[in-house]
């Protein structure tokens, strides 16, 4: 019998806890509002900033540091495919990357 007793007193700290974890989970829940993600412009100029600058001479910056990087590795004696490969892939990436990931992500929403 003293088994069950020390059970029953073992839960009951626990039982306070989960319900001290499960209210505001509740009332999180019923406050809760649909979200519209298509119908918000709040990062619309942030975007629009960020992309052109990929797609003009910020990406063009990245893509000519990414070659002097590879340029310096080969010129160090060491050779590496990755320092022919990252260039170009920073380079397809940065070119043609961002009109993927916009258009896919306007698709989406």
């Amino acid at each position: 019998m003293e088994n069950a007793s020390m059970t029953t007193m073992s839960l009951k700290p626990r039982l306070g806890k989960m319900t001290g974890l499960a209210l505001p989970i509740a009332i999180a829940a019923l406050a809760a509002t649909a979200a519209y993600a298509g119908a918000d412009t709040t990062f619309t100029p942030a975007l629009t900033k960020f992309t052109d600058f990929l797609e003009g001479s910020g990406g063009k910056i990245i893509t000519v540091l990414s070659l002097a990087g590879g340029l310096i590795g080969l010129a160090s004696g060491r050779f590496t495919l990755s320092q022919i490969a990252v260039p170009v892939a920073v380079g397809i990436g940065v070119g043609t990357g961002v009109p993927i990931v916009t258009s896919t992500i306007t698709a989406v929403i």
